[in-house]
C-alpha cells in the first residue's frame, strides 16, 4: 500500500462522478482516475486500440487493468452517495420549523434539485449548505477508507 492518500483528494474524485464517470483508486500506488463509461466498453469489446487517440488508449488500457485486476478499488458511486439524502437531512437540520418546510417542500417532485439550490441562495443558506455537504462526503469518504482499508490522512 502506497502512501497514505489525502481523504481531499478522495472526495474530490467522489464530486467528479457521475452516470458516464466513475473514479478508482490504484492501492498499490495511491493514484486516483476517473474513467469515462465509454473507455470501459472499448476495454470490455476488446476494440483495436490504434483506433483510438494515444490518450484514450492509455485510458482503455488502464480499464482493462481495473477489469482484469484486484489492484483498484472503486470510490462511492454518485448512487452510493445519495445527494438527494443528503440535501434532505440538511433540511431537517434547520432549527427554523418555517425555513425546513420551505426547503422539504423544494425538493419534492420534478426539479429537486434546482429548486433547492434555488431556495439555499434565496434563503442565504448557501454556506451552510456546502459545509453540511461537504461534512457528509468527509463522513462517506472516511468509512469508504475504512471498509477498503485505506489510510489516508485528513488534509
Amino acid at each position: 500500500m502506497p502512501d497514505k492518500v489525502k481523504l481531499s483528494d478522495i472526495i474530490d474524485y467522489m464530486q467528479m462522478q457521475n452516470e458516464e464517470v466513475s473514479s478508482y483508486l490504484n492501492k498499490e500506488t495511491g493514484e486516483l482516475i476517473t474513467l469515462s463509461n465509454e473507455v470501459f466498453e472499448a476495454a470490455e469489446e476488446d476494440q483495436p486500440l490504434e483506433n483510438f487517440q494515444d490518450w484514450q488508449q492509455e485510458e482503455i488500457k488502464t480499464a482493462a487493468e481495473i477489469m482484469e485486476t484486484d489492484k483498484y478499488v472503486q470510490l462511492p458511486s454518485s448512487f452510493e452517495i445519495h445527494e438527494y439524502k443528503i440535501m434532505e437531512r440538511f433540511c431537517f437540520s434547520i432549527a427554523d420549523q418555517e425555513v425546513s418546510e420551505r426547503l422539504c417542500s423544494a425538493i419534492r417532485g420534478s426539479g429537486a434539485f434546482r429548486r433547492f439550490k434555488d431556495n439555499i441562495l434565496r434563503l442565504d443558506l448557501e454556506d451552510e449548505w456546502y459545509k453540511f455537504r461537504d461534512e457528509e462526503y468527509k463522513e462517506i469518504a472516511i468509512d469508504w477508507c475504512r471498509e477498503n482499508g485505506v489510510e489516508f490522512v485528513d488534509q
